[in-house]
């Protein structure tokens, strides 16, 4: 059975798509030979169908994972080989960036020049910890002139990792950098709305000259193969990024197995503060760039603006004219902001969000229903007369629906702002220094920005406080999260 077909987009032209399980080294059908469909959000249609993993699958990727992990990777290969193959992979996915961007639009429906910014930071995070690779110590510790004590930094074994839809290469990256710096062997889990970059992406893993079974690729459903994952005994760490409903799943299924190693990169409901004396026209730009980025779904998005309410009125028109200006449409037009939603469901799941908004009393200013008569696409909406009991001010919509409140001060908007569950991000704007660190500090939040939104780098960590995580993502932080110490004490 070929395992490719041939696709076309309008950046790539034709080329070929794999559509297998990618298990030791193999690209491989599946135990049971199932697929299943992937739909396009612009237009509605499928694109292909790719092969279903299910546990058994994942019986077989952990195996090979192990023994990888014994014997070709783990403590058994150099750090700076480690190092030498995650640069080569930075390399040639640099060279493939128009392919890898056209097929995450194909695939995600997000706009082609936000996936080019997507795949340029992917190919930002291998290489940085393509550099950590080499650079992960321990230490010795003098506690006894007759004794030798020193600690080892040492890879955690067989590592799962579940991805989202919302941003499939870069949360690929994002967990395979650190995974594979420190010397754990992978499965993967793709969300199955998704799956087509992350196939691309494993093509060239295997050009890249890794060993079987250090990196394997599950395609299929979360209630199935993800959950395989989450259970299964001989697997010694899972991270997760999507909901937090989810994110419990996990998190009881790896306790209830064998207490695996737990990361969760999960929801928010970021406050997004605009202060009277901020720059009022670059904080519209950056209040919009918040909320509508990736068509609004985006795990920090700034869906609760405050705003300070001396420039409520003027701020509020402003930001209305923004919002109607950002380009809705195909995502293979260069002009295009804001794509579609990335399914059917999640099209549903957003218009039940503002039919619920609007039943609970609140003002509809701009958007709020379709754009467009094919395709899961939704016009910018924001809500006013808003209340912070209200659902569309306490739940993750994950979409472009955003709610804006005024405030009268500080000590206000900072028991506005962290009146949530989630604590992923916020964001401040102001032009007072004291201000910005006062609220930045008060904020219950794993990031906040100051006068911007969503400028993440591979070299920052990120994660949520609350109800949004446990553990870090990129930078330094994230190595803790695929090692664990070992005490060696010596008597001399």
């Amino acid at each position: 059975m070929t395992l490719t077909t041939t696709l076309k987009t309008p950046i790539t032209g034709d080329y070929q798509q794999p559509i297998g399980l990618y298990i030791d080294g193999k690209w491989v059908e599946g135990v049971d030979k199932k697929k299943f469909d992937v739909i396009n959000p612009a237009t509605e249609e499928v694109i292909c169908q790719v092969c279903e993993g299910t546990e058994k699958d994942v019986d077989l990727a952990v195996s090979a994972a192990r023994k990888a992990f014994n014997t070709t990777w783990g403590m058994n290969v150099s750090p700076n080989k480690r190092s030498n193959l995650m640069l080569k992979l930075a390399d040639i996915a640099e060279k493939n960036i128009d392919l890898l961007a056209a097929v995450e639009s194909l695939d995600n429906g997000k706009s082609i020049s936000m996936a080019r910014g997507d795949v340029g930071a992917v190919v930002g995070c291998l290489r940085y910890y393509g550099g950590w690779a080499d650079k992960i110590e321990g230490k010795t510790i003098d506690i006894d002139p007759s004794m030798m004590h020193y600690t080892r930094q040492e890879p955690i074994g067989v590592c799962g990792q579940i991805i989202p839809w919302n941003f499939p290469l870069l949360m690929f990256a994002w967990k395979i950098g650190p995974a594979l710096a420190t010397g754990n062997t992978l499965i993967m889990k793709t969300a199955e709305q998704t799956p087509l970059s992350a196939l691309v992406m494993t093509q060239f893993i295997e050009e890249a000259g890794f060993p079987p079974g250090v990196f394997n690729l599950i395609n299929g459903f979360g209630k199935v193969a993800g959950a395989a994952v989450a259970s299964h005994m001989d697997i010694d760490k899972v991270a997760f990024t999507g909901s937090t409903l989810v994110g419990r799943t996990i998190m009881k299924a790896a306790a209830s197995s064998n207490l695996k190693k737990v990361t969760l990169e999960l929801g928010g409901k970021s406050p997004n503060i605009v202060f009277k004396d901020a720059d009022i026209d670059a904080a519209i730009e950056w209040v919009n760039f918040g909320i509508y980025y990736n068509h609004g779904q985006c795990c920090c998005a700034g869906t609760r603006i405050f705003v300070q309410e001396e420039i409520y009125d003027k701020f509020l028109e402003a930001f209305k004219k923004r919002a109607q200006a950002n380009e809705v449409g195909d995502p293979f037009h260069e002009k295009t902001f804001q794509g579609p939603q990335v399914s059917q469901l999640q099209y549903d799941r957003i218009m039940g969000y503002i039919k619920a908004g609007k039943e609970e009393g609140a003002t509809v200013e701009i958007g709020g229903e379709r754009h467009g008569d094919k395709g899961y696409f939704i016009k910018p909406t924001i809500f006013s007369n808003v209340t912070n009991n209200m659902k569309i001010m306490q739940e993750e919509i994950f979409g472009p629906v955003c709610a804006i409140a005024k405030f009268k001060d500080e000590a206000d908007v900072i028991s506005l702002g962290n009146d949530t569950t989630y604590g992923l991000a916020a964001a401040v704007h102001t032009k007072d220094l004291g201000t910005a660190i006062r609220v930045s500090n008060a904020l219950k939040a794993g990031t906040v920005w100051v006068n911007c939104y969503n400028k993440l780098h591979h070299q920052l960590p990120f994660g949520g406080f609350k109800e949004s995580g446990i553990g870090r993502e990129l930078g330094e932080a994230a190595l803790a999260n695929y090692t664990q110490t070992k005490s060696v004490a010596i008597q001399l």
